[in-house]
């Protein structure tokens, strides 16, 4: 994974993107988390390795795992793959990633929304994260990128060069939640994500 770091964080000079960072310090959590970030585009691989922590696994659709170069690379960084079409395989999949986290300290990336969303605004979250970090009772760490939309934007074949700004903001605890907690922990984040994510973007929230 260090490799595939070192080596994708190079291509933000082809692309002409910066990255500006802010939050990094909130990574510093002792033992497990969830990261959760918004998701726009393919472009989200070069932010991820600009900030991607020690000892962190990503969540993706199984889906990706056929999606030619970028399916090889991100099978060789140990990406965790969830059949979304299966519901009991997903579970059961999760619930492993839960053992594992507490066992071994590791932190777990998951996009929320679902699916790329290049609209300069957030999808509806869903819910897998939110009972996976409760059910590990282990922090969630929101981290947000500005939106592409000023420099890319795939339907009209844009792709200019452009600034990138991230935040990592800070954890939220869940020790105490339960299964009953979810939905108010998941608007929180959602509101929280969302809010800094049109504060970034330079627009009105």
């Amino acid at each position: 994974l260090r490799i595939i770091k070192a080596v994708v964080k190079t291509f933000k000079y082809f692309f002409g993107l910066r990255f500006e960072v802010k939050g990094l310090e909130n990574f510093e959590v002792e033992g497990p988390a969830i990261i959760v970030s918004n998701h726009q585009s393919i472009l989200d691989m070069m932010g991820l390795m600009e900030i991607l922590p020690d000892n962190c696994a990503q969540v993706a659709k199984k889906e990706l795992m056929y999606a030619g170069t970028v399916g090889l690379i991100i099978y060789l960084g140990g990406v965790i793959f969830i059949n979304r079409k299966s519901t009991s395989s997903a579970k059961m999949v999760m619930a492993e990633v839960a053992k594992t986290m507490v066992t071994d300290k590791v932190k777990v990336w998951v996009y929320p929304e679902g699916t790329r969303n290049c609209t300069g605004d957030l999808l509806p979250f869903k819910k897998g994260a939110f009972h996976l970090a409760i059910q590990a009772q282990v922090p969630v760490i929101p981290v947000v990128y500005s939106s592409f939309t000023t420099f890319y934007n795939p339907k009209k074949h844009l792709f200019t060069s452009g600034k990138i700004k991230v935040e990592v903001l800070p954890p939220i605890e869940t020790k105490g939640l339960t299964s009953g907690d979810v939905s108010d922990l998941t608007d929180r984040c959602f509101h929280i994500m969302r809010e800094t994510l049109f504060r970034l973007s330079g627009r009105p929230s």
